[in-house]
């Protein structure tokens, strides 16, 4: 440029003589300026060249000078990075269209940002250019770049036109070669990438890299061999990447060759893509391992295929399944085959999955599906099948061992043939047993029934028989039991059976409840002769014989039956002394009768007999003709028991001993206490009837009349008809005639509320409503009778009030009713049955603290049967997790797990299970939850519970493909159960979130 500003200079002096001195030293000392900012560019000072140009553009008018100065200003910017830098280039084209530097403005920078590495602005510029004002040399070099340009931005179309130009040139020939060639490699087009490659194989520059594709694309070819040659090639001077991508291709090569020892050390190095692998990668390497015989490292890597739904995930979950199966990990096989049976890319493996799958379930449990399930599914889906009749005598056994009953009972009845009527009645009988546990009674003697129905085996049709005898025993139908009970006798097999011990005690007990005494304690003696291991019911037998002998007046006998029991030192020791005391009496011993309830007295301080044994006492003292001793006694049990069944008895008989003596003031005393304390009961009707005589002797009858006004419940002008009334309805309800019963006791009460006999008449019409089945009438019957004092049907109206309540669930009723119960009942079984009763109603009404308090009174009583003791057991359980008390819901619920039957027992496991994973024993907590699968595969939900902890154990056990097939299955299998499969999705999540990180087949 400076050269055509020279020569214009040159010739405008010679045309034009007239320019002065001063002006031409002006121009020429711009122009120095220009020269020295185009030498200050060309040593790279783009700061300093910049101002300086800027100055002689603001100096000079000349066009041409603007021009070439703007054009400069532009490239120093861009040089120096100036954010301006593309407007000043912007602005020099539009404002100089003419400038010779427009087309080189744009190579420089294009040129420029390529040198930079900065392609996509280099494309930017490289498109502005004028391709057809380039000089030769010029448009060798702008064609390679701009095609490189092209390559760079994945735009190969273009970047191919582009090579295709230069590639015969000295200069860029060989790299337009080599990106030509790797393209058509990245295309999988190897043959035109073989012909371009060859070009430049002797150029040391891509030697190691077209050893790289050459092995690369061998492989792809098929030629495993040389595949194997060229990679071994590359190796040596490869980088990480590239050496991590040719140890995949050489291990692979082998893998193919079927060489799985050779394959193994190169698919081990493989780093993966981006740090991941593929399903492929891992089945592969498990794969060679599974072939070295190597299963555990075989296990590691099949076990990280995940989310796999191909070929390649169905043939590694199977040989996953086999690994498993070769190292005894028989759940973890049973979940692999489970996989690989569900997918049909190979019927061949699906089918061999399938069979392994339905075998390992027979063998180990299966929470997902009922064993028969399981194999009926084989057998529908394999007609065929080689194994057909060794999986039909699965199905049937599997009827039994899996425990299923429930589910197996469907299956059978369904196919009822006579191949299967040996398993029927097994499993009609297994089934009865549940549902007797469970305490559905009713439905258990249907099965029972039908198993004893369905005879094919004697033994099980003996054991049907005694427990169906048990379960009309337990619906109080002690005929048709007593005779269930003589039928099981007369089976030759029931000597075989575990219940034959036990059978005399229970016939006794059949004969007991139907008070044929003098069998029933036959019986009694006939157990204890032949039974000394079970002591709960020996002592038991020695008791309920007492009792025996004792209502069929043999009292001596009764007594020698009372002194084993105490000498047993059991239950009820104390009710055996009360009994033997007692029995002394009808043996004309009183003397000893009363030595024993003293020692009673002593002995037994807070027994529920010792109100008894005081009145007892006080009526043999009266009886010896001790008073004062009777009258102390007396005392003493209204001291003790001031509101027990007992008090009004007492004071009355104080007041007879008081009459007797001719204690005339006395007696009156008591029995006007009688009257007051315990209005309507009998005894206050006769302190009434016996002080009347006192007055009537001593001639005092206004004061008797006056006294008896005085008593709401004697309205002496109509005594006569409130008795004529009473005995008329009574004598129907003693009838069991129910509905006359209902009827003239409605009408007593309502015309004499507080009649004579208001008590006996609420009472008795309360139990003809609840006979009836009219339980909702029955309530005010018995709410009249708890409201009074103390009577000897307190206890009983207490009893069913607690049961009419209890059946509506009316928790807020029950409650009071039951804890008058507990501390008011003379029976045993009436307190038990009350603190069970408020056990449960504190637990549902959430009322935790309470619920374990009575729990624990339950489990503290030794009288208390297995059945309620679980319900204890699983309350203090329960309330310990709500309450997030851990310590004690362990020791509950490994309590519970030794007396706990069916869905409680599922429950306990469970928490077994759960409680190991907690304490980092994992493998011991998946075999709990097996166990849980195996024998209590009928409770669903605790079963899908126990299936999450499994899965979570197995990811804690770095098995990530259990984990996951087992939570899908969860998911898939137990929609009904919504916080179940809400915790197995949380759960999959995570672990698929972190096997994500590398795993490439993973989807999150």
């Amino acid at each position: 440029m400076r050269n055509v500003l020279m020569l214009s200079f040159l010739l405008g002096l010679s045309a034009v003589p007239t320019i002065s001195a001063q002006q031409s030293a002006i121009y020429t000392h711009e122009l120095s300026e220009f020269d020295k900012a185009v030498l200050l560019y060309k040593d790279k000072q783009y700061q300093s060249a910049q101002i300086l140009f800027e100055r002689v553009k603001q100096n000079n008018k000349e066009q041409e000078v603007a021009a070439d100065c703007a054009y400069y200003i532009a490239n120093c910017a861009i040089h120096l990075n100036q954010s301006n830098a593309d407007e000043l280039m912007e602005k020099f084209v539009k404002d100089y269209p003419t400038s010779s530097k427009q087309n080189q403005a744009y190579i420089e920078v294009a040129q420029y940002y390529f040198e930079q590495g900065k392609f996509p602005q280099a494309l930017q510029y490289f498109d502005k250019v004028d391709e057809s004002a380039l000089t030769y040399e010029q448009s060798e070099k702008f064609t390679f770049q701009k095609g490189y340009a092209y390559f760079t931005a994945g735009n190969k179309k273009e970047a191919d036109e582009y090579f295709k130009k230069v590639v015969n040139s000295k200069e860029y020939g060989t790299q337009a070669n080599y990106y030509l060639g790797f393209m058509k490699y990245e295309d999988n087009n190897y043959q035109d990438a073989n012909k371009y490659f060859q070009k430049v194989e002797n150029e040391e520059k891509y030697k190691e890299k077209l050893s790289y594709f050459k092995a690369d694309m061998h492989f792809k070819a098929g030629e495993f061999e040389k595949a194997i040659e060229a990679g071994l090639t590359a190796m040596p001077n490869s980088n990480a990447v590239e050496k991590s991508e040719l140890n995949k291709i050489i291990g692979e090569s082998y893998f193919n060759l079927k060489q799985y020892d050779k394959a193994l050390p190169y698919l081990k190095e493989y780093k993966g893509k981006k740090g991941k692998w593929s399903n492929t990668d891992f089945y592969q390497l498990g794969y060679a391992y599974y072939m070295q015989k190597d299963y555990e490292n075989a296990i590691l890597q099949f076990n990280k295929i995940i989310d796999g739904k191909d070929f390649v995930a169905q043939n590694g979950y199977y040989h996953l399944g086999e690994c498993y199966f070769k190292t005894d990990k028989k759940q973890q096989a049973l979940n692999a085959f489970k996989s690989a049976s569900e997918m049909d890319f190979d019927k061949a493996i699906q089918e061999d999955a399938n069979l392994n799958y339905a075998k390992l379930s027979y063998e180990i449990g299966n929470s997902y599906q009922s064993i028969p399930d399981v194999l009926a599914a084989f057998l529908a889906k394999y007609p065929n099948s080689p194994s057909k009749i060794e999986i039909e005598t699965l199905l049937i056994n599997s009827y039994i061992t899996s425990k299923n009953y429930k589910d197996a009972l469907v299956l059978l009845e369904k196919n009822n043939t006579e191949t299967n009527k040996p398993a029927y009645q097994k499993v009609t009988f297994y089934r009865g047993i549940e549902l007797y546990t469970d305490g559905n009674y009713q439905e258990a003697l249907v099965m029972f029934k039908k198993s004893a129905t369905t005879a094919r085996t004697e033994k099980f049709t003996a054991r049907a028989t005694f427990w169906k005898g048990e379960t009309e025993y337990v619906l109080d139908n002690f005929s048709e039991a007593l005779l269930s009970f003589k039928q099981f006798l007369g089976y030759a097999a029931a000597k075989e059976t575990p219940e034959y011990k036990n059978i005399n005690y229970n016939i006794a007990y059949a004969y007991f409840k139907q008070k044929e005494y003098e069998q029933a304690g036959n019986y009694f003696q006939s157990y204890i002769d032949t039974n000394k291991d079970d002591k709960v019911r020996l002592n038991d037998a020695y008791l309920r014989l007492g009792d025996s002998r004792f209502v069929t007046s043999k009292y001596w006998p009764a007594m020698d039956a009372y002194n084993k029991a105490i000498e047993m030192k059991g239950i009820d020791a104390d009710y055996a002394a009360f009994q033997k005391a007692l029995s002394y009496g009808f043996v004309s011993r009183n003397d000893r009768k009363i030595e024993d309830f003293n020692k009673f007295l002593q002995n037994f301080k807070t027994s529920k007999y010792r109100d008894d044994a005081l009145f007892e006492l006080g009526n043999t003292y009266v009886a010896e003709n001790k008073t004062d001793l009777a009258v102390k006694t007396y005392d003493q049990l209204l001291a003790e028991f001031k509101n027990g069944s007992f008090a009004s008895k007492a004071v009355l008989r104080q007041g007879l001993v008081y009459y007797n003596g001719q204690k005339d003031e006395l007696a009156l005393a008591k029995f006007k206490k009688v009257a007051a304390d315990y209005p309507r009961t009998p005894e206050a009707l006769e302190a009434v009837s016996t002080a009347r005589l006192i007055y009537m002797d001593n001639g005092k009858v206004d004061e008797y009349a006056s006294w008896v006004r005085t008593l709401d419940f004697v309205e002496v002008s109509d005594a006569e008809l409130d008795n004529d009334t009473y005995e008329a309805a009574e004598k129907q309800y003693l009838q069991n005639n129910t509905k006359q019963a209902i009827s003239g006791l409605s009408s007593y009460v309502s015309k004499f509320p507080n009649g004579i006999h208001a008590l006996k008449a609420n009472f008795y019409l309360a139990q003809s409503y609840y006979a009836d089945g009219l339980e909702a009438n029955a309530v005010s019957g018995y709410e009249f009778v708890i409201s009074k004092s103390r009577s000897e049907f307190t206890e009983q109206s207490l009893a069913r009030l607690c049961e009419i309540h209890l059946k509506k669930n009316d928790y807020t009723k029950a409650v009071p009713v039951l804890k008058r119960l507990e501390t008011e009942a003379d029976f045993p079984q009436n307190v038990t049955f009350a603190q069970a009763n408020l056990m449960r109603a504190y637990y549902e009404q959430k009322d935790y603290t309470n619920a374990v308090v009575y729990a624990d009174k339950v489990l503290a009583n030794p009288k208390t049967d297995n059945k309620v003791k679980s319900d204890a057991q699983i309350i203090v359980a329960r309330a310990a997790i709500q309450v997030n008390d851990e310590a004690k819901a362990r020791t509950a619920y490994a309590k519970l797990l030794t007396i706990a039957k069916g869905e409680l027992a599922a429950e306990a496991l469970y928490y077994e299970a759960y409680f190991k994973h907690k304490d980092g024993k994992f493998e011991d907590s998946n075999k709990t939850v097996q166990k849980l699968a195996k024998e209590y595969s009928g409770y669903k939900y605790f079963g899908a519970k126990g299936l999450v902890i499994m899965a979570k154990n197995y990811y804690q056990l770095k098995d990530n493909f259990s984990a996951t097939s087992i939570l899908d299955s969860v998911i898939k299998n137990f929609t009904a159960y919504p916080d179940v499969v809400a915790e197995a999705q949380t759960e999959l999540d995570t672990i698929k979130g972190e096997a994500a990180k590398t795993n490439s087949s993973v989807t999150e």
